[in-house]
């Protein structure tokens, strides 16, 4: 099932500050999380209240063939380094695994996405909750189909929602293969293909980086989108009453955030930056709202090059996002620390 692309991370890679050895309050996710192997035969799936696992897809294929900025193939390392000192704020009953990393290293961008596609289906049958970590944005085709193929055995057509936070929709055309900027089109057609819907809403969406063509795209396939300005500048509650109209058509949704959906300030380290886009906070208050649909069954962020980083701000602002939708999650399965509720 899995090749020498895929390696189990490193025992050494979570390391951190330790208040206590013994008191589980003063934990660190460093202390906390469990590196498993997905090729060993004798995992089986979790039974507990509550369990994610982390899968590094250290590529950043897509990226070049779309001629962006590369680096992004770092994203993972860097994004757990920042995760390490995470607090543990959340009840013991909440696990963390690390279920390593895809390379792609001497094999072809297809290649190494149909491996990530594998090792998310299988952490999906391990009863627990993926977040990807890449990567080039081209992480959503791997992921995406890992959540299809997962949902297929038990669901003869599945009803997945994509929500895209993103400056830019990824709908070109792909003659000449995939690429960080065709996904979404990639997509729309398996869908087809399937007989699938294609439902598929992006967020965040910034005029100055999108052709006419590509919105005449999103509107030819039906996709829905919601312009930066009109998240930043809007109403809150027309925001909200779009993503309720979204959500209530979906039984499950699947949620990808690529980071240079942010202004430049908080995310300068990635393929394209955007110096007027989305502030961070803004962008989890919507990620929350969507959380508590209970319908979300995976989640990933892209386009994190630490080779542009800051200070590591970008990896930092990743790290903040999952520590949220952990949080977040854990709080709607009775499962945070009351103290801070």
């Amino acid at each position: 099932m899995f090749n020498d692309n895929y390696k189990p991370t490193d025992d050494t890679t979570w390391q951190g500050r330790i208040d206590s050895d013994s008191n589980f309050d003063a934990f660190r996710w460093h202390q906390w999380i469990k590196n498993i192997d997905l090729r060993d035969e004798n995992l089986v799936p979790f039974t507990g209240k509550l369990g994610f696992a982390f899968i590094g897809f250290c590529c950043d294929e897509g990226v070049r063939r779309n001629r962006g900025r590369i680096g992004a193939a770092n994203g993972p390392l860097s994004i757990r380094k920042e995760m390490s000192n995470l607090p543990c704020c959340f009840s013991q009953e909440v696990k963390l695994f690390d279920a390593g990393n895809v390379f792609c290293e001497n094999i072809t961008l297809e290649e190494s996405q149909a491996l990530l596609s594998k090792a998310v289906d299988k952490i999906l049958s391990l009863n627990l909750f993926p977040i990807v970590l890449g990567g080039g944005h081209e992480t959503t085709f791997g992921h995406y189909n890992g959540v299809l193929s997962h949902l297929s055995k038990d669901e003869p057509k599945p009803n997945i929602g994509i929500i895209n936070f993103d400056a830019h929709f990824d709908l070109r055309p792909y003659p000449n293969g995939g690429s960080s900027g065709t996904m979404f089109r990639q997509i729309s057609d398996i869908c087809k293909e399937r007989d699938l819907d294609y439902s598929y809403l992006c967020m965040g969406v910034q005029k100055h980086s999108n052709t006419v063509d590509l919105f005449k795209t999103a509107d030819r396939l039906g996709a829905e989108y919601i312009l930066a300005k009109d998240i930043s500048n809007g109403d809150t509650w027309s925001v909200l009453e779009k993503l309720d109209h979204f959500i209530k058509h979906q039984d499950h949704i699947y949620i990808t955030i690529c980071s240079d959906v942010f202004t430049s300030a908080f995310a300068p380290g990635v393929s394209a930056t955007q110096s007027l886009g989305l502030n961070p906070e803004t962008v989890l208050k919507f990620i929350k709202y969507i959380l508590r649909s209970n319908k979300v069954v995976s989640f990933d962020i892209a386009e994190v090059s630490p080779r542009f980083d800051q200070d590591n701000t970008t990896a930092n602002l990743a790290a903040v996002i999952i520590f949220s939708l952990i949080d977040t999650i854990s709080e709607i399965h009775n499962l945070s620390i009351e103290y801070l509720r």
